[in-house]
């Protein structure tokens, strides 16, 4: 049994990860491999999670054997951390709505289903866009498709940059608003108040007072979902392409002597 007084790990420092990519394959469960890992680390240095997606969907993904997802972490943020758990229990949440404003977020909304029914691509299924407790996520393709239909959409936006093309025009249209676009995952990309990117998580976890706060994600790169906490000043960022890489780099910092 791991000790939940984070004074008595061996390192004092936390390790927050992505899921998307990093944790698990994309839409897919971790594997009972990485959970083990992930047991196995926790008992040197304090671990969370820090996904984009509603709580729902992330404990579905790093749920294994029955295992809720916040008996595993110390820390678990979904949403960027506008849904926020430490030690299992639950912290003070934000609202998208709130922030916006009833009038401005309908307007948004409406630009987003217009754009979106102009758009030529060769599949569109459905769930277009899911509103989320911190942020509006928006998908081309919609939510509703395959996993077939998931990589196949993904080779065809990097090929004609629907979803950066999407973005740049929400930026100019809405300047005012004070919004982040970040394009994360296959199929779709996040739309949130400035600074309510996944940084927004740190606010729980610098008055622990650890020594070192480690990133490890996959979408690093500037525009990615990962980008803005992988070089905030108060982490040290990793970049990785898989679940294995993640165990590997993480041994390498935090099991070897």
């Amino acid at each position: 049994m791991v000790s939940t007084d984070f004074a008595s790990r061996p390192q004092k420092k936390l390790v927050l990860f992505d899921v998307d990519g990093t944790l698990t394959p994309p839409r897919y469960n971790a594997t009972t491999e990485i959970i083990e890992f992930l047991h196995q680390l926790r008992e040197q240095v304090v671990i969370g999670f820090v996904g984009g997606s509603d709580f729902v969907k992330i404990n579905e993904q790093l749920s294994v054997n029955g295992i809720n997802a916040l008996d595993i972490f110390d820390f678990g943020f979904a949403e960027n951390g506008l849904i926020a758990y430490k030690l299992g229990k639950k912290q003070a949440s934000q609202s998208f709505i709130n922030y916006v404003g009833e009038e401005r977020y309908k307007k948004l909304i409406n630009f987003i289903l217009h754009y979106i029914a102009d758009l030529d691509i060769p599949v569109k299924r459905g769930t277009f866009i899911e509103f989320r407790n911190g942020m509006v996520n928006v998908s081309p393709i919609g939510r509703n498709a395959t996993v077939k239909e998931r990589y196949e959409y993904e080779e065809y936006d990097k090929a004609h940059g629907i979803r950066a093309a999407f973005v740049d025009v929400l930026r100019e249209k809405f300047a005012d608003y004070g919004l982040t676009y970040s394009i994360g995952g296959q199929i779709s990309f996040d739309v949130f108040p400035n600074g309510w990117d996944k940084t927004y998580c740190l606010r729980f976890v610098e008055p622990e007072g650890f020594d070192e706060i480690h990133f490890v994600g996959d979408k690093t790169y500037k525009g990615g979902n990962d980008y803005e906490i992988f070089t905030d000043s108060r982490t040290i960022g990793h970049s990785v392409r898989s679940p294995a890489d993640t165990m590997q780099i993480c041994t390498e910092l935090f099991l070897r002597s």
